[in-house]
């Protein structure tokens, strides 16, 4: 367990993940992708009130074990493999978007999010672990 903790900034994990969750709170909304993916995936974009609780809160979990990866790989120098891994399981959603017949706007609107988030959480470790040195 050590190596999944040791050098980790958890400021980074932390900021990578909340900075990652505003991203998307942007990318889906009215102002950016939202309206076209709500319409790919034939649901009707509603209000902050309207928000589902259980994918919100999974959401955050999510991206904070996915911002942890990144940390944990950046300090052990292997920030490629998170890269990889990123783009493999983005390359398998889209395909499973692909096999359950959405649109492939909705499927590049999603695999976009994740490729930015990925950036997001990755500058965060670098800005966060260059203020540790």
């Amino acid at each position: 367990m050590a190596e999944l903790t040791q050098g980790v900034s958890w400021a980074a994990v932390f900021v990578g993940a909340i900075a990652s969750f505003l991203l998307g709170w942007f990318w889906y909304s009215p102002k950016a992708f939202g309206p076209k993916w709500a319409k790919g995936n034939n649901i009707e974009m509603g209000t902050a009130n309207d928000m589902p609780v259980v994918a919100m809160i999974t959401q955050v979990i999510g991206l904070l074990l996915m911002s942890w990866f990144v940390a944990v790989t950046a300090v052990s120098e292997a920030l490629l493999t998170v890269i990889l891994a990123t783009i493999a399981f983005t390359v398998l959603a889209h395909s499973g978007g692909a096999f359950a017949k959405k649109p492939a706007a909705v499927r590049n609107i999603d695999a976009g999010y994740w490729l930015v988030s990925l950036i997001v959480m990755i500058i965060s470790n670098g800005i966060f672990r260059g203020m540790m040195a």
